[in-house]
């Protein structure tokens, strides 16, 4: 699985992508995350609103600080 985290690095983008880490760890499953930053690549997806969350190449939600257990709602 692959879990991208699309922002610039604004504090919202960063607690998205510790509540990843935790959620994917409370899953117990094998995950790759990425942190991506350069606009390009984020405006490739259609995003215009971050932080934004990738799932598979697939956008997730944009825009929204999503907590753990909506992020786990998400893994399955």
């Amino acid at each position: 699985m692959k879990i991208e985290i699309l922002g610039t690095g604004c504090s919202k983008c960063e607690a998205l992508t510790n509540n990843v880490k935790v959620a994917v760890a409370k899953k117990g499953i094998f995950a790759q995350i990425e942190k991506v930053d350069d606009m390009v690549k984020i405006m490739n997806y259609g995003v215009m609103s971050t932080p934004a969350l990738v799932i598979n190449g697939e956008v997730k939600s944009t825009g929204k600080l999503l907590n753990v257990e909506e992020i786990e709602e998400l893994l399955k």
